[in-house]
Parts: structure tokens; sequence; C-alpha cells
């Protein structure tokens, strides 16, 4: 018995309520911590005219006021009160703060974010700007380590950025450098591999790529070949959908 091939001009198109949104794209940006994931996803956002949100902000958020309320970032016990302030005073500006970036935030936000109930707590936030970015614009990307596995794994491109340890270690080392010369390469690289170990073991989440995701080595290329090899990505990405 022969099986019938239908293609996409025998099934005759629906029609489209007035009323329904149009759907917004979704490009998910995931690697380990110095990877260019966050460089990339910014100017991956602008150039595209999207919306863009550091996820891991959110977690360095909650580890900064952690820190402030004198509680330990591995007890849930003393996280969740700062949760719950960050939730109630969540904004843009709040994300940008400087002092997230401060070394004493990033090893506790590491801390922060292995724990399932603060994942859980942060999870509607990202989504909701997924599916609704701010400004009207037509689509969202977002950065983090569980973009493309867990917060939007319907995401319609997913990048996975990566690079040599040295290198990342290199690149963070120059960057904390100027606020804190007191730091040197070998402690950068240390707390580097330690993070990458506590990240990509941690039983929630872990920093892994989708099975669908594009592999970016940004070990030796510029920041603006990292977002050209992305761009012909999600080119190429868009083209194929178009044309199957």
């Amino acid at each position: 018995m022969s099986i019938v091939q239908f293609k996409k001009t025998d099934v005759a198109p629906q029609a489209v309520p007035a009323a329904e949104p149009q759907k917004k794209i979704v490009i998910a940006v995931d690697g380990p911590a110095a990877s260019g994931k966050g460089t990339l996803a910014r100017k991956l956002a602008e150039r595209m005219g999207y919306a863009y949100l550091d996820t891991g902000a959110l977690y360095r958020a909650v580890a900064l006021a952690t820190l402030e309320l004198a509680g330990n970032p591995s007890n849930v016990r003393d996280v969740m009160p700062a949760v719950d302030i960050i939730k109630r005073n969540l904004t843009m500006e709040l994300l940008a703060n400087a002092a997230l970036r401060r070394p004493d935030v990033a090893e506790a936000s590491s801390k922060v974010a292995a724990l399932p109930e603060v994942r859980a707590a942060l999870l509607a936030f990202q989504r909701e700007f997924a599916e609704n970015p701010p400004g009207d614009v037509g689509g969202a990307v977002l950065d983090g380590r569980d973009i493309g596995t867990v917060v939007c794994p319907e995401a319609d491109v997913k990048l996975f950025v990566t690079a040599a340890p040295e290198e990342r270690a290199l690149r963070r080392f120059k960057e904390l450098q100027r606020r804190h010369p007191e730091l040197t390469l070998a402690e950068v690289l240390a707390d580097l591999i330690q993070r990458d170990e506590r990240d990509s073991n941690r039983a929630v989440a872990p920093t892994l790529p989708a099975e669908d995701a594009y592999l970016l080595d940004t070990t030796k290329l510029s920041p603006a070949e990292v977002v050209d090899e992305a761009i012909r990505t999600v080119q190429e990405k868009f083209m194929a959908a178009t044309s199957s």
C-alpha cells in the first residue's frame, strides 16, 4: 500500500483571528562564565532591534541582597527573603547596578543559582520577558546558563557560547583588574574552574547546551567576529524554516 505524501499547498490555510498577537522571536544564548555570551547577546539584540535580558543579573541581584542581609548564599532560608525583596523591586535599572559585578557577588550568585527554590521563583519573570519583551519589539534575546534548556526550551534559535578556560579567565581578569588590582590571573582562573564545576554539576538546570543548540567557540574570535557568526546562524535558521 502506498503512502500519500502531503505538501503544504495541499492544506487550506486557516484564517488567523485579527486580535491574535504576533509571536515574538526568542533567541537563547547560554554558556559558562566569561565565555562572551553577554557581549554577544547585547550586540545581537542591538543588531536585530530586540529586547535584551541578562538573566545572570537576576541571580546576582539576589546574591547581593543576601550578602547585604548578612545571609549565607548557600542557605535557602537566608536567600529566600532576598528573593522576595528583589521580586518586589525588580526593574531593568536594578539589574544594571554596577555592584552586581563585584567578585564576591559573582561568587555568591553561583551558590544562589544552585538552589532550586530560587530558580523556580525567578522563572516566571524570565519567561514573561521572552513572551512579552518591553518596547513592543519583535523579539527578545536572553542570555544565561539554562535559557535553551529550561527557561525557553522552545526558543527559535539557541546558541551555546564557550571558550577555553584560560582565555575566559584572562578576559575576566582584564575586566576586574582596574577595580580590583589585588586579584591575580591565577586566582581568577581557579575561581572560574570552581564555578564551572558547580554550575555544570548542579542538580537543577546545569549549564549544558541544548540538543539543538549551535555551539560557538569564541576562544580565537574577536567580539565582532562572534556577532557576525551568530547573525549568520540566525539567518540560516530562519531561511531553513521558511524554505521547508
